[in-house]
């Protein structure tokens, strides 16, 4: 067998499913704690074109968690450091960018392009129910990520659509917040936590926004269980 970059992944997926996640678009939006790593494993899975959304820059408390966060690049848009890091991995991966906070109005233009794939990593509850509302009315395939600061135990993470997730407040608020809209929650697929959580936060930054202790392992380990439940679903239909 001649080796490539990918030799590995089509060793367990076959030519196949490979040539699928080359055909993929996906959408992600956020990259920070979860959804950088997310990115990182669809990359190197070999997704063929990827569209990062994201409006912020990296900060020095990003370093303890976020894996795009490193002390040479603070201070530079996410976006810009992802898709530097996307072409060192894969330099035949199609990746647009989007530095902007998501809001109702610029939600078509962020999903744009008939993506297969939407992923939600973002954690502004507002604008957090905003793009699962559109993508749930738009019958978009959605893959969600839930709380995972807080948490500290890896073994109470979950996966199911919204509809059937327990336990994690922000789940729970979503999914009241979409039924109240009388939208469907069955395209919706959760990474959450059945952790109850002991800690409550009580700082919050100058916007008002709650400032969240958070582990790297756990957000790790959410972002990459996100991406490998993305991984599954699209090559689901291929036989190995």
């Amino acid at each position: 067998m001649i080796e490539d970059a990918f030799c590995r992944t089509k060793m367990i997926i076959g030519e196949d499913g490979f040539e699928s996640l080359q055909k993929t678009f996906v959408v992600i939006v956020g990259i920070g704690a979860v959804g950088g790593y997310v990115l990182e494993a669809l990359v190197r899975a070999g997704i063929g074109k990827i569209r990062v959304v994201d409006c912020d820059v990296l900060k020095k408390s990003n370093l303890n968690r976020q894996i795009l966060a490193l002390n040479s690049v603070l201070e530079k848009p996410k976006v810009d450091v992802a898709a530097q890091r996307v072409y060192d991995i894969n330099p035949n991966c199609i990746l647009e960018k989007r530095q902007i906070f998501v809001s109702k109005e610029n939600i078509p233009n962020i999903l744009e392009g008939n993506p297969d794939v939407l992923i939600d990593a973002i954690d502004v509850v507002r604008a957090k129910e905003e793009l699962l509302s559109y993508a749930a009315l738009h019958g978009i395939k959605t893959f969600s990520a839930m709380g995972a600061a807080l948490r500290i135990h890896p073994e109470f993470i979950r996966i199911a659509t919204l509809d059937k997730t327990n336990t994690c407040p922000l789940a729970a608020l979503m999914r009241k917040n979409l039924r109240r809209k009388k939208l469907p929650l069955e395209n919706i697929t959760c990474i959450y936590s059945e952790e109850v959580l002991k800690i409550k936060p009580e700082i919050v930054d100058e916007h008002g926004k709650r400032i969240l202790g958070s582990l790297p392992t756990l957000t790790g380990i959410v972002g990459l269980t996100l991406a490998n439940k993305v991984i599954l679903d699209i090559i689901k239909e291929v036989k190995r």
